[in-house]
């Protein structure tokens, strides 16, 4: 669709905190492990390991049954030794085979580029084996936003777009700039113009965040600068990778996921102050956010 006919719901309207609140995913009664939905997260490298344990503890946190990462040979241990409950599995042994179809019963997701060097062309073959061979929503963050402006990554995402599996970006100004030469000074114009260049679901995140898949337009300003440290944006990766797992739809689970990684950067600066928050304090504080956004749904079903 083209941007001139994209709807802009700001958080008061079709989208506000009681209809996202009704969205979270609380598991069925009868649910496994399995039918939680399972994540795999290709992050981390030699140079930023620890994206992938802030992506993965985000995923587990925010609902998903199953989360395995993929990885550099160096940075297996540490994942398993930060979480058991983890998996782990060097990316060199990784084949075209092992990539897994979503389906209703066992629904996955994956998410590719955090702590990804943009310089490292083994990284640039994982995102495109990625773009390639995943048969599910799959989401593409940080150092793996780099490799996208090609002929040959825009050729894979227009062949998702056919096939019907939905990619997201999550990038943040500065990425997007990159990602695309258009800019009018105003970011939802770009994220706009980037879902059709992109054939995606956009995440342009900043102080306000803006989502757009080309017929929807959400404004997320409820964020706070307790967020602006390093290592937040791969938690809100592993936020929405987890909601994308769990089977929510893609513009759903990129709202969801902005709004409660926002309500969870005010409620660990409301404990730690906006000075001290950290990356790892965001994750601790979901829970808690999932509580406070819960509430807005129990006021609705009670009115």
């Amino acid at each position: 669709m083209d941007s001139s006919t994209t709807r802009t719901i700001p958080p008061t309207d079709a989208f506000r905190d009681e209809w996202l609140a009704l969205q979270l995913p609380y598991p069925a009664p009868d649910a496994n492990k399995y039918s939680r939905g399972k994540l795999f997260a290709f992050a981390g490298s030699e140079a930023y390991p620890g994206a992938a344990l802030l992506a993965a503890d985000a995923a587990l946190i925010s609902g998903a049954g199953y989360v395995q990462v993929v990885t550099e040979k160096s940075v297996v241990p540490l994942v398993i030794a930060h979480r058991p409950s983890l998996v782990a599995t060097d990316s060199s042994s990784w084949t075209a085979e092992r990539f897994q179809e979503s389906r209703k019963a066992k629904p996955c997701a994956y998410l590719v580029g955090s702590g990804f060097d943009p310089n490292d062309p083994a990284a640039r073959r994982r995102v495109f084996d990625v773009l390639a061979y995943a048969k599910a929503p799959v989401l593409i963050d940080g150092g793996g936003l780099a490799f996208l402006t090609s002929l040959d990554a825009k050729s894979l995402l227009e062949s998702r777009g056919r096939q019907g599996y939905p990619t997201v970006l999550t990038p943040h100004a500065g990425e997007a700039a990159r990602l695309s030469a258009y800019y009018a000074g105003n970011d939802e114009a770009l994220a706009q113009k980037l879902v059709s260049e992109f054939r995606a679901t956009i995440v342009l995140k900043g102080p306000v965040t803006y989502v757009c898949d080309g017929e929807n337009a959400y404004r997320m300003d409820k964020g706070t600068s307790a967020l602006a440290k390093a290592g937040t944006g791969d938690v809100l990766a592993g936020m929405i990778g987890a909601f994308l797992a769990q089977g929510i739809e893609p513009f759903t689970a990129c709202a969801l996921g902005c709004r409660i990684h926002a309500q969870a950067g005010r409620e660990a600066a409301a404990k730690r102050t906006a000075i001290c928050v950290t990356a790892e304090d965001v994750i601790e504080a979901i829970p808690e956010a999932i509580r406070v956004v819960r509430l807005f749904a129990e006021r609705t079903i009670s009115c």
